[in-house]
């Protein structure tokens, strides 16, 4: 549901717009980072990181979706994940530089696991109260 006045067709328009460039954007990142240094270089990294988080975004919201759909939690909200996917991306990339991939690894199954965490605290699994 869209704000009064706001057309639907323009917004998914644009957002469809704003996905494909962003795609393609990388894509061309990727593509001029491996032609004039390695596979492994920053702005492939950065293409990576990212990706991985949209992706995780994605099905986060997919999935929180569906939960409250079928009313197995009642309170979920993307935003914050928004947020924290922006905080952790940033840790992501900078362990994927220094330190390497398993690191980098850690960082993004570890932020799943915190926002997994932060999902079932605000739908209450951890309150004394049954």
């Amino acid at each position: 549901m869209l704000a009064a006045g706001v057309p639907e067709g323009r917004v998914t328009r644009f957002t469809v717009v704003a996905l494909l460039l962003i795609f393609f954007g990388g894509a061309v990142a990727v593509a001029i980072a491996r032609f004039f240094g390695t596979s492994g270089s920053r702005a492939s990294i950065l293409v990576t990181v990212v990706a991985q988080w949209l992706g995780a975004y994605v099905l986060w919201t997919f999935a929180g979706g569906l939960l409250l759909y079928y009313e197995v939690v009642a309170r979920y909200d993307g935003t914050l994940f928004g947020v924290l996917a922006l905080v952790l991306g940033f840790l992501h990339y900078r362990a994927r530089v220094s330190a390497g991939r398993e690191q980098a690894a850690l960082v993004f199954v570890g932020g799943q696991l915190v926002w997994l965490a932060i999902v079932l605290v605000q739908n209450g699994l951890f309150s004394g109260s049954k």
